[in-house]
């Protein structure tokens, strides 16, 4: 059998410590991308479930980086479940509202359009896109978030707005 690694997330006192450390950052990123406070804190605390979960793929040194990935993929899924709660509850709305129908369909089709560019970008992409355009955080803060060199992050963001003029495009 394997001997754990020294600095191993598995271990309780190194996993106690990442949770010291970084749990605060986590859930005021959470609460600064717009979930209130408790959605903040229940967010966070899945994040670190998942990454007790996935303890023995996730190295020390990677772990910060894993937590903010997974509470931002966390806080994304919410938001798009709440999307589809709203665009449900809203129908009934937008028949009686006094604007252009014409006008209504497109905005409605565009946030379509921009809904789906956005889902067929790499998690990687989306991330740094959505931290670029929605945070308004500078690659250089989105870099020290993710732990990755500002040049990366460039990269990620300049394949995005790529992938995000095909499909916008082809539309």
């Amino acid at each position: 059998m394997e001997q754990p690694i020294q600095n191993s997330v598995c271990q309780d006192a190194v996993y106690k410590e990442l949770f010291f450390a970084h749990a605060r950052q986590v859930r005021n990123f959470l609460y600064y991308k717009g979930a209130d406070s408790a959605e903040a804190e229940d967010v966070m605390q899945e994040a670190y479930l998942r990454l007790w979960r996935d303890c023995e793929k996730v190295p020390a040194e990677k772990a910060k980086a894993f937590l903010f990935r997974v509470a931002n993929n966390l806080f994304l899924d919410a938001k798009k479940h709440e999307q589809v709660v709203l665009k449900f509850q809203n129908r009934q709305v937008l028949r009686t509202e006094n604007e252009d129908p014409q006008f209504q369909l497109e905005t409605k089709e565009l946030q379509e359009q921009l809904e789906n560019a956005i889902s067929k970008l790499s998690e990687k992409q989306r991330t740094v896109f959505l931290m670029n355009r929605m945070d308004k955080m500078t690659y250089a803060e989105i870099a020290e978030r993710l732990e990755l060199s500002v040049k990366a992050v460039e990269k990620r963001m300049s394949l995005a707005l790529v992938q995000m003029r095909k499909v916008l495009k082809g539309v």
